[in-house]
């Protein structure tokens, strides 16, 4: 499999912050409940992933070597005034020019500071690839929108997931993931639009996977985009755009334990 270069990943993060900034800008009601975050209103996502960006651009800019504290960064919560989408959208826009600018200049290869252990710049130009990405399908379906998203960046974002999962099964003895341990079964992710597939592991030793197309316990098939989107529990495994076949239980199970996002 091939990552993503780091300019392909400040491109698409530049890309996520226009499309979501269309959402800001639809006439959509910022005050309305997003389902798949329902603890925040659409503009409290917007803000919560604009102060993510400019606190990723600050670390990355100064070449942080431990973590930032959130109040440490200029202009974290947005806006002082609420429901104003044009104050809004002009804080995002900002929040996506600070954190695209800071990761070109910096290169992937900077060193900074990451909770994951991957001291690099090029950590963080791939996490808020994806967090935008999937924070802009929560915005975008909160609003009724049409949403898709580029296959090359769907399939980086279930690959990352993946790692993510293998690094709390290493690094986190409390962790979830570990209730996942058993016997042997086995998720396969089929993209039906794409060639991309994906063959998950789970037995005693826990959690492994790799690129392919083997038959499995369960399998998630849809269109890329959609596949993504199950997998991070932003729809259901009842929507018709995604079809489960075999022991849905499992799948059920890995989704309910290994949550991230």
């Amino acid at each position: 499999m091939t990552r993503l270069a780091h300019e392909r990943h400040c491109q698409e993060i530049a890309h996520q912050i226009g499309e979501l900034r269309a959402v800001v800008t639809s006439g959509a009601d910022l005050s309305r409940a997003v389902p798949t975050t329902p603890d925040w209103s659409l503009e409290e996502l917007v803000r919560h992933l604009g102060g993510a960006l400019r606190w990723v651009a600050l670390m990355v800019r100064t070449g942080a070597v431990e973590e930032t504290p959130e109040e440490d960064v200029p202009e974290f919560e947005g806006p002082g005034v609420r429901g104003d989408a044009a104050a809004l959208d002009a804080w995002l826009a900002e929040s996506g020019e600070l954190v695209v600018g800071a990761l070109r200049k910096a290169g992937p290869d900077a060193r900074v500071w990451s909770w994951a252990g991957i001291d690099t710049a090029g950590f963080w130009a791939r996490r808020m690839t994806h967090e935008v990405t999937v924070h802009r399908a929560d915005a975008t379906l909160a609003a009724g929108l049409p949403y898709e998203v580029a296959p090359e960046v769907a399939a980086d974002a279930v690959d990352e997931w993946l790692e993510i999962v293998e690094w709390a099964q290493r690094t986190m003895p409390d962790d979830e993931v570990h209730a996942l341990r058993g016997p042997l079964r086995t998720l396969h992710l089929h993209a039906t639009d794409t060639e991309a597939e994906w063959l998950i592991r789970l037995d005693e030793d826990g959690v492994s996977w790799s690129r392919g197309h083997e038959k499995a316990t369960v399998a998630l098939r849809g269109p890329l985009t959609w596949v993504l989107l199950a997998f991070y529990r932003r729809i259901t495994l009842d929507d018709p755009r995604v079809e489960v076949l075999g022991e849905r239980k499992v799948l059920e199970h890995w989704l309910e334990l290994a949550s991230f996002g």
